[in-house]
């Protein structure tokens, strides 16, 4: 269950992970709530979507990962996607929507757990969508005379 961002896990591309970038937080396995990953596992498991070295990993689970994407910015509404993923193969879908005006979801996830990923993933989102990345500033400099 992602708490925090981690702004230094080391990711190449830290935007690809499938909650936009790394977090930090506690184990949700059964028999193993509250523990707390190690920055290995974080680094290397718990925030690439696929934990399949993980001891805590349940066997009976009913997906391997959840992968979000936003289908629709419409300036104070956005739709997102949700996937989940067993055996890296999709296993069901669904769609979120949050309005910005008002500052919450009109349509939440039921699962407590997802509805936290969707939330990690819509603020890695809206970082990047008011903070432009340097290489787009950099691509505009070059356009002004």
């Amino acid at each position: 269950m992602p708490t925090s961002k981690l702004e230094d896990g080391g990711w190449l591309h830290p935007s690809r992970l499938p909650l936009g970038g790394g977090w930090s937080g506690y184990c949700c396995a059964p028999g193993h709530e509250g523990a707390e990953p190690t920055n290995q596992e974080l680094r290397e498991l718990c925030n690439l979507g696929y934990a399949a070295g993980c001891p805590r990993l349940p066997a009976e689970r009913t997906c391997d990962a959840v992968r979000f994407s936003i289908a629709s910015d419409r300036g104070v509404q956005l739709l997102m996607w949700f996937v989940y993923e067993s055996g890296h193969r999709p296993a069901g879908h669904g769609m979120l929507e949050y309005d910005l005006l008002l500052g919450q979801w009109t349509s939440p996830h039921s699962d407590a757990r997802i509805q936290k990923m969707a939330e990690c993933y819509l603020q890695s989102y809206l970082l990047r969508r008011i903070r432009p990345t340097t290489t787009a500033g950099f691509a505009s400099s070059l356009t002004t005379p």
